[in-house]
């Protein structure tokens, strides 16, 4: 009797399908100018086994991830956030940690503040964790769009905007394929060189158009506009590309919202110190003795407490803030440093969220939370 043996096999997501995921979320381009968002070492062509999610990368970081078979590494902080000028491996402890991330074929990816800037991102999960209710940016992005408005005859509207919303554009908020649509008379005269297929050469004509105008990412711009001339039918396509000086709906800094119910100072703080799992926060007094509406930034964004007195908040919660802020804010706005690391933990379950939806045909690839801390402030306790 034979006996036949089947051989299994796993078929691993490649990096870069997950990196693609992570940046329709949250794009590279809204990310500030002097971050370095991305990958920051390794093959984005190479399978992905499991994932480790972290905040910091450390040297504990990079061995659970080998004792959890990880080759991808996501983490928020970047590791480079400055030009490398040598690696010595005798001498400096990160060159060692570069060394040992190559040595074992990990990859490196971090999202920062394109994470800290789009919904569902740092500031969204913080507003959560705190249970607010209709949540929205504290401050939107500005700057970054762009209304391409393109004249196209009435037979070929819906064909020139399928190809600009499949490229990206129309979207505002929750709203995708948004467009607006005026009829009018176009007119044209072909030279002797033109390629008229059907009208006559040097023939003046008159047709029904319809100009069409649509937002787009200023990131999507390019990709938009290939789309677009490969379907438009003009040989000569009239169109408009006008920047905006709109708030971007879709991306911002911070988060707003409204607590289930009120609550006074004393019971806030203990709701506060219960939810982030933090024994310790700095504040300043506010002005209202009640607390219902609560502005978040996950991380640094002491700069933005004006805007959040502007929004007639009654506390605003962020991290890394100085003395002369909270000399600024006195008697203003309830204003609380909870810390960089304890506001921004929690944007790691909603990677993970993401990232394990999008495995779900691959079982054999696990994505995990980092075990331990990199957080580097203890506060000592007498």
């Amino acid at each position: 009797m034979h006996f036949q043996i089947k051989e299994v096999h796993f078929f691993y997501m490649k990096c870069i399908e997950i990196i693609k995921n992570i940046e329709s979320w949250a794009p590279k381009e809204i990310a500030w100018q002097k971050d370095n968002v991305g990958l920051q070492i390794g093959d984005t062509d190479r399978q992905i086994k499991n994932i480790l999610l972290c905040l910091d990368i450390n040297e504990c970081v990079v061995e659970e991830a080998l004792i959890n078979k990880c080759n991808l590494i996501i983490s928020h902080h970047p590791f480079f956030f400055s030009p490398i000028k040598k690696i010595d491996i005798t001498n400096d402890h990160s060159a060692r940690l570069i060394q040992k991330i190559i040595k074992h074929d990990i990859i490196l990816y971090s999202a920062h503040t394109n994470l800290d800037y789009t919904k569902e991102g740092v500031s969204y999960q913080l507003a959560k964790r705190l249970e607010l209710q209709n949540i929205n940016f504290l401050v939107n992005l500005k700057t970054n769009q762009f209304k391409i408005s393109v004249f196209v005859p009435e037979d070929a509207c819906e064909k020139v905007a399928d190809a600009i919303f499949s490229a990206g554009g129309g979207v505002i908020g929750n709203y995708s394929r948004c467009s607006f649509r005026t009829k009018g008379k176009g007119t044209y005269k072909g030279s002797g060189k033109s390629r008229l297929a059907i009208e006559k050469k040097e023939e003046y004509k008159i047709v029904d158009e319809v100009k069409l105008e649509i937002m787009v990412d200023r990131w999507k711009l390019n990709t938009v506009l290939s789309e677009l001339k490969k379907v438009h039918p003009y040989e000569e396509i009239a169109y408009d590309v006008v920047p905006l000086d709109n708030q971007n709906v879709n991306y911002g800094i911070g988060a707003v919202g409204y607590l289930p119910k009120d609550y006074n100072q004393k019971d806030f703080f203990s709701f506060l110190a219960d939810k982030l799992t933090v024994k310790n926060f700095r504040y300043t007094n506010g002005k209202n003795k009640m607390i219902r509406k609560v502005a978040v930034c996950g991380g640094s964004g002491s700069e933005y407490f004006q805007d959040a007195i502007s929004n007639n908040c009654d506390a605003y919660i962020t991290a890394d803030i100085k003395y002369h802020t909270f000399q600024d804010a006195e008697n203003e706005i309830l204003l609380i440093d909870a810390g960089h690391y304890e506001t921004e933990i929690f944007s790691l379950n909603e990677i993970k969220k993401r990232i394990t939806l999008q495995l779900n045909q691959h079982k054999t690839t696990k994505v995990y939370l980092y075990s331990g801390s990199t957080n580097p402030v203890i506060f000592y306790n007498n």
